[in-house]
């Protein structure tokens, strides 16, 4: 039979050979393609199988719950209250925390403020301000020979009284150069800013806020108008955008700026500075740039190693600063208050499967005896604990919601809820599930199945 065989596979003829197995169906054929194709067939039918048996656990963890539904919600209303709180309170503190950041924003770009001081005299010293030391060319040396400092601006200031027709309006003067707007930040509503020109020639010209602007014109357009400045007539060439109050509780849209030279030549009559505002590269290099300008201002007024500075340098930002480390740690602090009632809503859920556990011991038994897995009994009671902190994250960040309107409505606080915020609360409570679910899954799981059974 060996030799017929071997007689047939002679017999063969090339022509039907490539007629079987054509050449060009051959060269089509790629194992790596074929492997990849099988690959992707494989995925996908374990990716149905995953998603058909995650599906079927939460159903019967759902049933399982549903049969005890007092208990159930009562495990479920901690959860929610515990999400809903850490929702609310840390957007309260988020919105303190962005309104301290607000004013440091408003305040300057890195500002120094230099201030002329006073000198011990005979024991007696006086206040702020108490003597005149500042003057034009120290805003020169310190433009030129402290290079952590980028922009400079003398200021004279003083109350005065304004007038626009039969209106009048007592604010402050500011005499400025056009650096000031940049240091301090500071937009045009409207109009412009005074020049380097206009500072050269003592223009009589002025930028003034919007409280001097509601006082004075009401609903009507500053632009090209002019006022009286005490008895000088000036030129309203811009307005400055609204600021509101200070942390301090001063409103600071009520000035007018003008250019420095025309303050002191034509309203104070003298050639001092009462302040000198500073902007440094960065925030970082205000101390240093302090201790350079110290160090200059001192040299300058020929003051000895004994001597006290006749002048006071602050930078407003580091209060600012505090203020917003301390708004953040509250925060902080208060969310890990709230966190608290998330943990006691984590200790229900330990609670109410360890209970559910108990009860369910013949059941568990049963399931053992016919072959279940301990992974397998693990996974329903941990699934369990699950979908009621899933439902409770979900249900509490409504919830936290609705209750950030109602307080906003109501109490007229303000609240800032971002997307993160209610992310965390909801990941925060799947975690307390799953961390307080594990130990009665696995108590579960390591039940003998004839002690289950026979337990009554």
């Amino acid at each position: 039979m060996r030799i017929a065989s071997l007689a047939h596979a002679n017999s063969i003829k090339p022509g039907r050979e490539s007629r079987a197995f054509p050449s060009n169906t051959l060269s089509r054929l790629d194992p790596g393609q074929g492997a990849r194709q099988f690959s992707a067939k494989f995925q996908g039918k374990l990716v149905h199988h995953y998603q058909v048996l995650i599906s079927f656990i939460f159903r019967q963890a759902l049933r399982a719950l549903w049969r005890n539904k007092l208990r159930s919600f009562l495990t479920l209303l901690g959860i929610i209250m515990g999400v809903a709180s850490f929702i609310c309170v840390v957007g309260i503190g988020s919105a303190g925390s962005s309104r301290v950041q607000e004013q440091l924003d408003k305040l300057g770009d890195n500002m120094i403020w230099i201030e002329a001081g006073s000198r011990k005299s005979n024991g007696v010293r006086a206040g702020t301000r108490g003597i005149r030391t500042l003057v034009m060319e120290d805003v020169h040396a310190i433009t030129e020979q402290v290079p952590l400092v980028k922009l400079v601006s003398p200021n004279v200031d003083g109350h005065i009284q304004v007038v626009y027709g039969n209106t009048n309006w007592g604010t402050q003067y500011r005499g400025v150069t056009p650096e000031y707007q940049q240091i301090r930040r500071w937009d045009l509503h409207s109009g412009d800013m005074f020049t380097a020109e206009d500072v050269n020639g003592s223009a009589l010209v002025c930028v003034i806020g919007q409280t001097v602007i509601d006082n004075l014109f009401g609903n009507e357009d500053p632009i090209g108008k002019t006022i009286r400045v005490n008895t000088l007539p000036c030129k309203v060439i811009g307005a400055m955008e609204r600021k509101g109050i200070s942390a301090t509780g001063q409103d600071q849209d009520d000035f007018v700026l003008m250019p420095y030279t025309t303050v002191q030549k034509k309203i104070t009559g003298t050639f001092w500075l009462d302040d000198i505002y500073c902007s440094a590269i960065s925030q970082a290099a205000i101390p240093e740039a302090q201790r350079q300008v110290t160090s200059l201002l001192r040299e300058r007024h020929h003051l000895s190693a004994g001597d006290d500075d006749d002048f006071n340098i602050r930078s407003p930002e580091e209060l600012i600063r505090a203020q917003l480390a301390t708004a953040q740690a509250f925060t902080f602090l208060l969310a890990g208050t709230a966190s608290l009632s998330l943990l006691v809503g984590g200790i229900g859920i330990m609670n109410i499967m360890l209970v559910s556990v108990t009860e369910r011991t013949r059941e568990i038994g049963v399931r053992l005896a016919v072959g279940a897995t301990d992974h397998a009994v693990r996974l329903q009671f941990l699934s369990e604990a699950v979908v009621i902190s899933v439902l409770g994250g979900i249900l509490g960040v409504l919830t936290g919601l609705l209750g950030a309107a109602a307080l906003q409505n109501t109490l007229h606080w303000e609240i800032q809820i971002t997307q993160t915020v209610a992310l965390i609360g909801c990941l925060f409570s799947v975690a307390m599930g799953v961390f307080f679910g594990y130990y009665p899954a696995n108590k579960a799981a390591q039940l003998n199945p004839i002690e289950a059974l026979r337990y009554e």
